[in-house]
């Protein structure tokens, strides 16, 4: 997975190199303060659309990248690049409103006046401005204020934007080495946005035909799904991975959810294991058996491939034990060579522990609760605990999924116990 992420940002970065270069084939060496701000503003407006092309590759939903680098790296990657490339276009913006006041000889309020005139200007200004409405959207403070749906619709508005600026781009200065790449670039984004996120669900739906097959009641708020279709064993859905989940329902077919496979791919059943969290899931527990079901996928890279050592450790935190679970039936081991621990704040959070109980009684695996409130004095998943519970740990490869808080410090404390960073496997989707 490291190496596939580092391919991945290597080419990112390299695509940035060659953008760079183009830029550097046109520049016209002078110092006048007019050609300086123009060849800023050239380069920044250059970097800026590529920046906003690899946003949309990063969420294009592509298998290979998606299973090589994983879902929550590369939600990472796309939220830290908004930043960089909002910054750029403020930068652009600035360097060019500078370049032409100076060159035209007028102020700053004129020149913006005077700009706005050219159609290709006003187009890039617009496609800015909702840039900066889906960063803002995006924020922190913002996020926990906005429903899904909300935050999803600002989102979708960077296609938008990416085409007004495409049209300026094209205008810009001495473009005719470059128009060719840029033209391709564009072209190659889009036919993968549109297969991986349109034509393959479509596609998925109508060979696999999924219904909702059952809804049971797994505890305190946690349903288990199973879903009933065809020819599911193409869909290669490994145990620890998840699809997007879109159930046919009034209230909950306009938004794909992701959810990870909480057993194995059985025949024609699939099954996912809910925890009420937000209103959609909520409204899991009411799905009608023979509801249509749209499932795309599977994404995600905590699977069997990212293991290197004969023993592993599964930590899970709460409804994270459902990829879990998965991998606690199906990875190859001997007596004594997998292990559990299951995080939960009292034994009557704890999920599919029959289950489980029956895959450690089975498979003669390790198989430890760890109880008690996130807030209390001792901490199970502190170094020494973990230490005490398996002392061979740093021999472990150790697959981890949790909630964000809990993931983040269990991942520090596993480095302190001297598990190599390389071999603590986790992803989060707190995204």
């Amino acid at each position: 997975m490291r190496d596939a992420a580092m391919r991945v940002r290597g080419g990112m970065l390299g695509g940035a190199g060659v953008v760079a270069l183009l830029w550097a084939a046109q520049v016209r060496p002078s110092a006048r303060l007019d050609a300086l701000f123009a060849t800023a503003a050239h380069l920044t407006g250059l970097l800026a659309g590529y920046g906003v092309l690899v946003l949309l590759f990063l969420m294009a939903r592509v298998p290979a990248v998606e299973h090589g680098v994983g879902a929550d790296r590369l939600a990472r990657w796309h939220a830290r690049g908004g930043r960089h490339v909002l910054l750029l276009c403020f930068g652009h913006a600035l360097f060019a409103l500078c370049g032409y006041a100076v060159h035209q000889g007028v102020d700053v309020v004129r020149a913006v006046r005077e700009l706005f005139g050219y159609p290709a200007v006003a187009a890039a200004f617009a496609g800015t401005a909702l840039l900066a409405a889906v960063g803002v959207s995006s924020a922190r403070a913002v996020r926990r204020r906005v429903s899904h749906e909300t935050w999803r619709g600002v989102h979708l508005l960077v296609y938008l934007a990416a085409s007004l600026a495409f049209g300026h781009q094209l205008a810009g200065p001495d473009l005719a080495l470059a128009g060719w790449f840029w033209a391709l670039a564009h072209a190659t984004v889009a036919v993968l946005l549109l297969w991986y996120r349109a034509v393959v669900p479509v596609r998925q739906a109508l060979r696999h035909a999924l219904r909702v097959g059952e809804v049971r009641v797994e505890g305190p708020g946690v349903v288990s799904v199973v879903v009933y279709g065809e020819h599911l064993a193409e869909l290669r859905a490994e145990p620890g991975q998840f699809l997007r989940w879109r159930f046919l329902q009034r209230r909950l077919w306009h938004t794909a959810l992701p959810f990870s496979l909480s057993a194995p791919v059985r025949g024609h059943a699939l099954r996912i294991t809910v925890k009420a969290l937000g209103g959609h899931s909520r409204r899991i527990r009411r799905l009608r058996p023979g509801t249509r079901v749209i499932a795309t996928g599977p994404f995600g890279a905590l699977t069997a491939a990212r293991r290197t050592r004969t023993k592993v450790l599964l930590i899970a935190g709460g409804v994270g034990i459902t990829p879990m679970r998965a991998l606690f039936e199906t990875l190859p081991g001997g007596p004594g060579e997998i292990t559990l621990l299951y995080r939960a704040g009292a034994e009557e959070h704890l999920v599919l522990r029959s289950e489980l109980e029956a895959i450690a009684a089975e498979r003669r695996a390790g198989l430890h609760y760890l109880l008690g409130s996130s807030d209390a004095a001792y901490d199970p998943l502190a170094p020494q605990a973990l230490l005490a519970l398996v002392p061979d740990l740093a021999e472990h490869d150790v697959y981890l999924c949790g909630p964000p808080g809990m993931a983040e410090a269990t991942q520090s404390a596993l480095l302190r116990a001297g598990v190599p960073a390389g071999r603590v496997h986790s992803e989060c989707f707190s995204f």
